[in-house]
Order: structure tokens, then C-alpha cells, then sequence
């Protein structure tokens, strides 16, 4: 990478107020340390606690269903490798992105799920929230999509979006963007 590639990297990042981005594998460790730096700096703008914790509770489900599904399916560092952008969007909120390689029927469930919470009020939200907490722990086992993405769903403040882009046969890119 040259100085003139950098300069024009940073100047998409100033562009598109991007606050942090991650490209590679992720760990816990990592997604530890990337928590804190996002904590700290919506916190050195004097966002309301709340808005902190919001950014980064739905940072950390993001990136660590990323890490759960990629350990999940024995992927490989390339396999697991995961791109997680946080951003300012409109004065007060934060677009919080990942996207991550999965299994296209996979893919095709969760973005099936995140079009179906994306139709639900907050109230509705709730009511899926404690209907979710209710079910017995072996009906939750492996299937995913359960009450992290609820939760992602109940502190964003707009309808989450997810997409899938086929990368070979039998998998996708899947990404999903937030707005808190």
C-alpha cells in the first residue's frame, strides 16, 4: 500500500465518518480491545451514557456472532475474517456494520428474520424479546438469530438492513448495518 492509497483511505474514512474499521479475524481479545476504543471515543464526544452503551452492546453482539458462527463452522483465519465498521451517522447516532462470510442458507435465514423484525414496532419488539427469554434453553441451541439480533433490533433507532452477496458456491457475504 503507498502513502497516496493511504491518503485516499483516510480521506474516504473523513468522507464517510468513519469512526473505526476492522478487516481480518476476529478474536475475543480483539473484540475486546476494538470495544474499548469505540467506548472511549463516543465518550471523549459527550454522548450521553446510554448512547455509549447502546453503540457498544450491539458492537459486541455483532462481532461475537460473527466469531460464534465462524468457530461454529470450523472456518479457517481467511474463513472467519470479518469487516466491522462503526460510523457517525445523523447528529447523535452511529451506524454500527459487519458483514461476514456464511453459509448462503444460513444467509437467507437471518436476512429472512432481520426483514421480519424490521417490520415490528418497539412494542412488538419487546413482546419477541421476553417470548424469546421464555423458551426453554434446548430450543434455542444452534439456532441462531434468537434474542442478541432481538436486542440489536430494540436499540436501533431505524429498521436494521441486511444484505447477501454470493462469493462461491454455497456461501455469501452477509452484512448487517444498524443504525443506534
Amino acid at each position: 500500500m503507498t502513502s497516496t492509497s493511504l491518503m485516499s483511505l483516510r480521506d474516504f474514512f473523513s468522507d464517510h465518518k468513519i469512526l473505526i474499521c476492522f478487516n481480518g479475524p476476529i478474536s475475543t481479545n480483539l473484540i475486546g480491545e476494538i470495544g474499548s476504543a469505540i467506548k472511549e471515543h463516543i465518550e471523549s464526544n459527550h454522548a450521553p451514557d446510554l448512547e455509549v452503551m447502546d453503540v457498544f452492546s450491539v458492537y459486541i453482539e455483532m462481532s461475537q456472532n460473527i466469531k460464534n458462527y465462524a468457530s461454529t463452522k470450523g472456518f479457517n483465519d481467511t474463513e472467519s475474517s470479518a469487516t466491522v465498521v462503526i460510523a457517525a451517522a445523523d447528529p447523535g447516532h452511529y451506524a454500527v456494520c459487519a458483514c461476514n462470510l456464511v453459509e448462503m442458507e444460513h444467509g437467507k435465514a437471518l436476512v429472512e428474520r432481520i426483514r421480519t423484525l424490521a417490520d415490528c414496532d418497539k412494542a412488538q419488539l419487546k413482546a419477541l424479546y421476553k417470548e424469546q427469554l421464555r423458551r426453554p434453553r434446548s430450543e434455542l441451541q444452534g439456532s441462531g438469530a434468537g434474542l442478541g439480533l432481538i436486542e440489536i433490533a430494540r436499540r436501533s433507532s431505524q429498521p436494521m438492513e441486511a444484505s447477501l452477496e454470493p462469493v462461491d458456491t454455497g456461501r455469501a457475504f452477509f452484512s448487517l448495518r444498524a443504525i443506534i
